[in-house]
């Protein structure tokens, strides 16, 4: 047996925030001591590290196929056959290229997303990504809930218990005292999604039309260009979201990864990427071949669930309503710990699963508080849930660009990353991916204030949004002929030095208005977005 080795931090050298975020690497698969330097020269020694690493990029990745990703991707796979296929190979680069950028930082710096925003960015900026977390997160979580009764329901199972359980095994799995523990539970039902394999072989979709659904196009479908355009950007909604960006690199930091394991740890994100792309592109197949030429219209993952049955038989139904169940487990694990390790982040609290809950409290509170709530609002009978899911989609859109802006802004933060920071491919890939981002969250909003949007509308707005893009790159662009070129010299060396030691960020006149402009935009969204929802909700 190998005991725990903690490292006792020194406030004036370090900027870790909680003392159990220094130690040994104890994964679900292996163990790294703490200040091992050994070369890794064979094959096994690689191995065998790679398999104490792996964890952050699988559990954020695989929990990304959640409950509204089956929804999404079944919608999609319904209504356009495997014809979207596309969206997700577009997806690849820009889900590893944030979550890189994440896992950077939480190596680099061993403080929080959260944290790091409310230092750089000040209290409002802290306050607003704390707080759109938090509501964003806690909507999440109610539909999770909804796939585990929706998965539970057809299965045969009482709701309430049913619920109850799954809110237990959720609340146990992080209540173990054990970083270890939850590693492995969290891993064990990620294997879980492979459940979609053997559903993807009883629907067996043609292999011809999936290839093809690779190759973009613009394929018919129930309500035209616009209601195709607003799948698109939900897929993306889906596959993109702002917790991830605060779960990984917390995750990262209280599983003590330090740049020297990077590399590992981008193997682990491409292990999640692998992963996550199957789930997706099986749930879309499965769908497009269990609803071919059926024109039935989408109505939920219920639905969805149905529909395989009827084609591939009970027993292909059970296994996607596991998977679902599953997905939900694996999502709810992710999401309540993005806002606990935030709550965490900024308030100081000691927010770290090597704790027990004795001796983190709040961190606890906090994620079994939100679990609770979300459970609740599931079994009260007559709760608005189409319309939380509509919030859901709705509010990730509108504050997606707003966490991508701020991810590209720190990683460009000498104080921040020294020699770490972005390249300028990555900040020309990263800058495109908040243009689009910010084009489809204004498409999103504009879609929930005006129902009837029509494609040209849409267009416009792209066509408008896209010049501003253009003028934005090119003052961008000039600025950045002018920067010094980036000494990358004791990269393995360099860590972030303590919060209270960082110079004050240098925000240059054109980035004090972009925030400004975000900031409002942000505001009215919202504000717009809520009004309508009351509306929604009132008839």
């Amino acid at each position: 047996m190998t005991t725990d080795t903690t490292v006792r931090i020194d406030r004036r050298t370090t900027a870790v925030l909680d003392d159990q975020h220094v130690g040994d690497i104890r994964g679900a698969l292996g163990t790294i001591k703490a200040g091992d330097s050994a070369p890794r020269n064979g094959l096994s020694a690689k191995l065998k590290t790679l398999l104490a690493i792996v964890g952050p990029g699988l559990i954020v990745l695989v929990g990304d196929n959640d409950a509204g990703a089956f929804a999404t991707y079944g919608q999609a796979g319904q209504n356009y056959g495997p014809k979207l296929l596309w969206t997700l190979l577009l997806l690849v680069p820009v889900l590893y290229v944030n979550q890189e950028m994440v896992l950077r930082l939480g190596a680099v710096t061993g403080v929080g997303h959260a944290r790091l925003i409310l230092e750089r960015f000040g209290k409002f900026w802290g306050a607003f990504s704390v707080l759109d977390l938090f509501l964003l997160n806690a909507l999440t979580l109610v539909t999770e809930f909804i796939g585990i009764t929706m998965a539970t329901r057809y299965l045969g199972l009482p709701t309430v218990p049913s619920v109850v359980l799954a809110a237990a095994v959720i609340i146990g799995a992080a209540f173990t005292g054990s970083f270890r523990r939850f590693e492995r539970i969290a891993i064990f039902f990620c294997l879980g999604s492979l459940t979609l394999i053997p559903v993807y072989v009883f629907a067996h979709p043609a292999p011809a039309e999936m290839l093809g659904g690779l190759v973009p196009s613009r394929p018919a479908g129930p309500g035209g260009m616009a209601e195709l355009m607003l799948l698109i950007i939900a897929i993306v909604g889906t596959t993109v979201a702002p917790w991830q960006l605060f779960f990984q690199q917390s995750y990262v930091i209280d599983k003590r990864i330090t740049p020297r394991f990077m590399r590992y740890e981008k193997a682990d994100l491409w292990i999640g990427l692998v992963v996550v792309m199957i789930g997706a592109a099986a749930i879309m197949g499965i769908a497009a071949a269990a609803f071919a030429g059926t024109g039935t219209a989408f109505s939920d993952t219920a639905g969805v669930t149905n529909g395989i049955e009827a084609y591939a038989g009970r027993t292909a139904g059970a296994l996607f309503a596991v998977a679902l169940l599953d997905a939900s487990i694996v999502g709810a694990f992710a999401v309540s710990l993005s806002s606990a390790y935030a709550i965490g982040d900024v308030f100081g609290m000691k927010h770290s699963l090597h704790r027990g809950a004795r001796h983190a409290k709040g961190f606890y509170a906090v994620y079994a508080g939100l679990v609770a709530l979300s459970a609740t609002i599931v079994l009260i009978p007559g709760s608005p849930l189409g319309l939380l899911t509509t919030g859901v989609q709705t509010l990730a859109g509108v504050l997606l660009p707003s966490a991508t802006v701020f991810l590209l802004l720190l990683c460009n933060d000498k104080a921040v990353l020294g020699p770490w920071v972005n390249g300028r491919l990555t900040n020309l890939f990263t800058s495109v991916v908040v243009g689009v981002l910010v084009v489809l969250s204004v498409i999103l909003t504009a879609s929930v204030l005006f129902p009837d949007l029509s494609a040209g509308q849409i267009f416009l707005i792209m066509a408008v949004s896209g010049g501003i893009g253009v003028l934005t790159a090119g003052y961008a662009l000039v600025r950045r002929r002018s920067a010094a070129p980036i000494d990358r010299t004791g990269r393995a060396e360099w860590r972030m030095p303590p919060l209270q030691y960082l110079p004050p960020p240098e925000l240059s006149i054109g980035r004090k208005i972009g925030l400004t402009a975000l900031r409002t935009y942000l505001l009215l969204a919202m504000a717009l977005v809520v009004v309508k929802l009351v509306q929604l909700a009132l008839g």
